[in-house]
């Protein structure tokens, strides 16, 4: 990994959901590896060619962020060692990065009376003075917080005139992570949405994050049967076999499966898995995803595929898998990488969508494609491509 010194400007990375089993294993996790406690193992941007681009290092990142619970990160990182997420050998070395990070955590729920607006205002103002207090170069907002159902078309959710008016009189509710996407924005902040949630896609945070000169990524972080789909689905298409059907079965716990096993939060991760799957294939495919709670299994998760596909001749054939996994390791280590490659295209002075980190989701921002391998390439090739040395963001100057 890259070394630091003292002297390198410092990237915040401000987390909604900050006291979750992805936040805690993401901050653990980057501790654990600037202390030589771990490698970075499951890190793209520690992989070439990602590695040789000008990045932040991991040990420029200074964390905090918003969460509605109160168990302690040090508590949290206990439970996930007990869980086989975090190894017990490095707890030791966490105690202090730990410490800090809990220190900058902030109280994230609505307050009685308050307005959708007021609690915008409130959160920008929290990532602002995050910002401001350690003199960071800029803060990289991550949504990896409880997924939501996704909103009813609105009018209001078109333009950010609209939106703004609809928030000033009361007339609507934007989704939470709308609403600290809408914040960050405020604030002059990167967003990502590792979640299935809203988030920044709405017509009129596109535009808002287009006028504040800020980036965003999301939705939907591809780390377990869909990340299997987008490298094996392309596969059929490239050897001319008609995929005829494609059904699957999740079963995970911990708090993704609580979530989860409400129909309404399951619907935006099931229809982004099928129609990642359509896109590659080029037509319709049977089949359905099933998310099934099972407490008892906790922070994994199996997934269980079955295809059908038809060859030569009309020849009907079948193939099965099995993925299983721990949904925060194989989180944690692409939300530093988002973090990381979103403080790149800040400094690039980039805004709006960033098409270019589709690689990491389900579905994707800015992109409708979902082939892994072509998405890797246009991943490295951003990632490398020379850029205006714009140092920080611009909005830094004349903070809200």
């Amino acid at each position: 990994m890259r070394d630091t010194t003292g002297s390198s400007p410092r990237i915040g990375v401000w987390m909604v959901g900050a006291r979750g089993s992805v936040a805690t294993a993401a901050i653990a996790g980057a501790a654990a590896i600037v202390a030589g406690a771990a490698s970075p193992v499951g890190c793209v941007t520690e992989t070439p060619p990602l590695r040789d681009a000008p990045l932040p290092a991991l040990a420029e990142l200074v964390f905090g962020g918003h969460d509605v619970v109160d168990t302690p990160l040090s508590a949290r990182a206990g439970q996930l060692a007990e869980a086989g997420v975090l190894p017990h050998a490095v707890l030791k070395a966490l105690d202090t990065p730990l410490a800090a990070a809990e220190l900058e955590i902030r109280d994230g729920s609505a307050r009685p009376g308050e307005s959708q607006s007021r609690t915008a205002a409130r959160l920008a103002e929290d990532m602002a003075a995050f910002r401001d207090r350690h003199g960071l170069e800029q803060v990289v907002v991550v949504n990896v917080s409880s997924t939501e159902p996704m909103p009813e078309p609105d009018p209001a959710f078109l333009t950010l005139a609209a939106l703004e008016a609809a928030l000033a009189a009361g007339s609507i509710t934007l989704p939470v992570s709308s609403l600290y996407a809408y914040a960050a924005f405020t604030a002059g902040c990167a967003y990502v949405n590792f979640t299935p949630s809203a988030g920044a896609a709405l017509p009129a945070l596109e535009e808002l994050a287009r006028l504040r000169a800020v980036p965003h990524a999301g939705r939907d972080g591809k780390t377990g049967e869909t990340l299997v789909k987008s490298a094996l689905a392309p596969m059929f298409t490239q050897r001319a076999l008609r995929l005829r059907s494609w059904s699957g079965t999740n079963l995970l716990g911990g708090g993704d499966g609580a979530t989860l096993a409400d129909p309404a939060a399951a619907r935006s991760k099931t229809e982004s898995k099928q129609r990642s799957l359509e896109e590659i294939a080029g037509h319709a495919v049977q089949g359905t995803t099933h998310i099934d709670n099972v407490p008892e299994m906790g922070e994994w998760k199996t997934a269980w595929d079955h295809i059908s596909f038809e060859g030569f001749l009309g020849v009907r054939m079948t193939m099965q898998f099995t993925w299983q996994g721990c949904d925060s390791a194989l989180a944690a280590p692409l939300v530093l990488d988002l973090v990381r490659l979103a403080a790149l295209a800040v400094r690039r002075g980039e805004s709006g969508a960033l098409a270019a980190l589709g690689f990491f989701f389900k579905d994707p921002a800015g992109s409708t494609e979902h082939n892994l391998t072509l998405q890797y390439e246009a991943l490295t090739a951003w990632a490398a491509r020379t850029a205006p040395a714009a140092h920080g963001n611009p909005l830094t100057a004349a903070r809200p």
